[in-house]
């Protein structure tokens, strides 16, 4: 099953950068609509990855139904294709049953794939992963990125220096095709008649979005994310490639795994959500599908919610 355009102009989405306050927002934005959620995140589809995600709470999911969390374990992987497909299953359940997909998260790279389609590229050569894999520990900690920027600019340009999974893809990509992953990748828009009407993101700004997200990872803390990753860890599968590079895991298994301070990781996952929440944010603005919806510090759920409704009249 895939997700047709007819279907995506009965959904809308509600995307944004971390720690914006999609969470709240969506859950009245859905009640207002009567909607569902589908989870629009490449992490919450894990059991057991919790805390680190900031999945909705029991209570949240009790106040609305979701769909698309605690679908794989954390040794699994996933790809954006497959994503679309368990997506398009919810989509078409949700609308049969007369009510309205409300599609929530951050996952800038499924929301382009949604709204103008998914390049899956060659299937993997797990042998020349692993050689770059086992290349980069023993070089500087931006060999990967710099062997990119020699055969793919634009594509080291929108990776971060340590998103070894993205880059080791990208290197892939053009060592089994000969061309840049960002040559391949390009995909046009649909004609604006044809594009889901309501896509929306929160627009934050800058430093009312820090403070956030540093309050964000000290919660987190207090929540017991160490223990929810050591507890992983000890799993019989443990944590596959993906999962162990979700951020706030990634960070923490450096802790328990090779010494790295706490205090020292505490600082590093909060620049590091920093910088992601900024890599978000270039996403949303770059696709013209969304719209943007400004908030800030002083701003009421109702009051953006009923700003959202008004904009499907």
């Amino acid at each position: 099953m895939s997700l047709t355009p007819k279907m995506m102009r009965q959904c809308w989405f509600l995307a944004g950068p971390t720690a914006c306050g999609k969470t709240a927002v969506s859950l009245a934005l859905a009640e207002s609509l009567d909607a569902e959620i589908v989870a629009l995140d490449s992490m919450t589809l894990y059991r057991g990855m919790d805390i680190g995600t900031a999945k909705p709470t029991p209570a949240e999911q009790a106040r609305v139904p979701h769909h698309l969390l605690d679908l794989l374990e954390p040794e699994q992987e996933f790809s954006v294709a497959e994503y679309l497909e368990v997506a398009a299953a919810a989509v078409s359940d949700i609308l049969d049953r007369g009510r309205t997909p409300l599609f929530v998260g951050g996952a800038g790279l499924y929301l382009r794939s949604m709204l103008r389609g998914v390049f899956d590229g060659p299937a993997a050569d797990w042998e020349f992963r692993r050689a770059l894999e086992q290349q980069a520990d023993r070089e500087a900690t931006d060999w990967l990125h710099r062997q990119l920027q020699s055969v793919d600019a634009a594509s080291a340009a929108r990776l971060h220096p340590a998103d070894r999974r993205r880059l080791i893809r990208a290197l892939e990509i053009h060592h089994l095709t000969g061309r840049p992953a960002t040559e391949q990748r390009l995909q046009a828009p649909l004609p604006e008649a044809e594009r889901p009407p309501h896509v929306y993101w929160l627009s934050p700004p800058r430093d009312w979005l820090y403070e956030r997200i540093n309050l964000r990872v000290e919660a987190m803390l207090q929540l017991g994310l160490v223990e929810e990753v050591r507890g992983l860890l000890r799993r019989p599968g443990g944590l596959g490639r993906t999962a162990r590079q979700g951020l706030g895991y990634k960070e923490v298994i450096a802790h328990l795994e090779q010494g790295l301070p706490l205090e020292e990781m505490v600082e590093q996952l909060k620049a590091r959500t920093r910088q992601f929440a900024k890599r978000q944010h270039t996403w949303f603005r770059n696709l013209i599908e969304c719209q943007a919806v400004t908030v800030h510090a002083q701003y009421r759920t109702a009051d953006l919610v009923e700003r959202l409704l008004a904009r499907r009249l």
